[in-house]
């Protein structure tokens, strides 16, 4: 036993017993402090007896005045732990036997020195009774004792334990030890009680980031972030973890992925191609000021509505018989929608240009006008130029004097002298048609002078 000391110091500083809840974010403990070593339930010979003295340190316990075990334990999976100790005592206070029904003497065995190591498996039940704070546990395990230089012995070992937590790492630790001695006389190596009290510090837990969650746990154990969101950051503390978060740097509801809506109008910044100016969602977030379709950076009228096809301007309409120019015959002229923006030529205006038509005179015989004939034409030109979108045809007749060929082609020179006379002011001709039909449609009798002349007459018709 000579080189005992020297390998027990060296065991405690590398060896431990776990007493207290480790877990899998700090999976190693350590503990330190004084033990205390009790003989009476070895000299006691009745179970009572060897726990009615449980408390009387004065009497029965021995105490070093200073650091006497460090525990090393290591958690092992659910709520158990694996854990070795070192300790050391010196033997003031040995409970021999009582002779009969006499009192328990207590002696000094001679300051025997006292030394063990033990294996212990701890069982917390810390999470049975929904604590935070106080940690009962139970263990049992075994060990070696060794007394002075002679006696040495194994022992079976079981008990209970408990720690109260300061914080998650720190806390104070008790446990009592009943250790069944291996060694038939129980005088060389009596089966004892030894009681520990120290502080157990809890480490071995990684958090790189230092954001108070344990790397295993950490979903960005690069990133300091917060608990509820696994350890991943909220850069823009919007409450939408930075991985979900659609504009992180930019704080924003849920509805919108965490990012803004500036403008207001429901559409989220980061697709609203004018987050500054509130619009709708057809256009990407752009206004459509008119209400006309047109988004306002296309519409060249953005204050008032107007078609796509015209940039958002409304059609003109120069005449404003409500028919766009675009699809007016007539856009100077003001005319109906049934008649494509021209006007309607009405019997009022056929009949006025009758009136006219009877009035041209012709030289006799000829198909050339009389000079007081020429304003007579040129109030049919005006009238005919009232309605641009129509047609007309002139036709001419005669009376019955003379063959009838030569009636044929005077008719057909007068209408035709009639149409030149219009195209050559201003009427198109493709809107005008000249006919002659001789003598052959009279309205009034050819047997007297006035009847003749109301058959020599030109007649101006609509064309439909």
């Amino acid at each position: 036993m000579k080189h005992l000391n020297k390998l027990f110091v060296a065991m405690l500083m590398l060896a431990g017993l776990s007493s207290q809840a480790q877990d899998s974010n700090n999976p190693w403990a350590l503990t330190f402090g004084v033990n205390a070593v009790d003989t009476r339930v070895s000299a006691a010979s009745k179970l009572e007896d060897q726990l009615s003295q449980y408390f009387n340190a004065n009497d029965n316990w021995n105490i070093l005045p200073s650091v006497s075990f460090v525990n090393l334990s290591k958690h092992v999976g659910g709520n158990f732990s694996f854990g070795v100790t070192g300790s050391i005592n010196k033997l003031t206070r040995y409970v021999l036997p009582r002779v009969g029904e006499g009192p328990y003497t207590v002696v000094n065995p001679g300051d025997i020195n006292y030394y063990a190591v033990d294996g212990v498996i701890n069982y917390s039940l810390m999470s049975l009774i929904k604590s935070k704070k106080i940690d009962p546990s139970i263990h049992v395990g075994g060990g070696y004792t060794w007394l002075g230089e002679e006696s040495s012995a194994g022992t079976l070992n079981g008990g209970l334990g408990l720690t109260y937590w300061f914080s998650e790492t720190v806390g104070l630790s008790v446990r009592s030890t009943y250790k069944q001695s291996f060694e038939d006389i129980r005088e060389d190596m009596p089966s004892h009680m030894q009681h520990f009290a120290g502080l157990t510090f809890k480490f071995g837990g990684s958090d790189k980031d230092g954001d108070g969650i344990y790397d295993k746990d950490d979903a960005c154990p690069e990133v300091a972030g917060l608990k509820q969101f696994n350890g991943c950051p909220d850069t823009d503390a919007d409450g939408i973890e930075d991985s979900k978060d659609a504009c992180p740097e930019v704080a924003g509801p849920a509805e919108f992925n965490g990012c803004p809506d500036t403008d207001g109008d429901g559409i989220a910044d980061n697709v609203d191609a004018c987050p500054e100016v509130a619009g709708l969602k057809a256009f990407n977030g752009c206004p459509d000021t008119d209400g006309d379709g047109v988004q306002d950076k296309d519409d060249k009228c953005k204050d008032v509505k107007g078609p796509k096809e015209n940039a958002g301007c409304p059609w003109p309409d120069r005449d404003g018989d409500k028919v766009f120019d675009k699809d007016d015959r007539c856009p100077d002229v003001a005319g109906t929608v049934a008649n494509n923006g021209c006007p309607e030529v009405t019997e009022e205006a056929i009949k006025r240009l009758n009136d006219y038509a009877k009035t041209i005179l012709f030289d006799s015989g000829k198909a050339t006008f009389k000079q007081q004939t020429y304003p007579v034409l040129q109030a049919i030109v005006a009238i005919l130029k009232e309605y641009p979108n129509s047609n007309f045809s002139i036709e001419g007749h005669t009376d019955s004097d003379g063959k009838d060929a030569t009636n044929q082609k005077l008719s057909e020179d007068r209408a035709a002298a009639v149409k030149n006379f219009l195209i050559e002011n201003g009427i198109a001709s493709s809107r005008l048609t000249s006919a002659g039909f001789g003598e052959s449609k009279p309205i009034d009798t050819n047997k007297t002078k006035a009847g003749k002349a109301n058959n020599r007459r030109v007649e101006v018709k609509l064309v439909k």
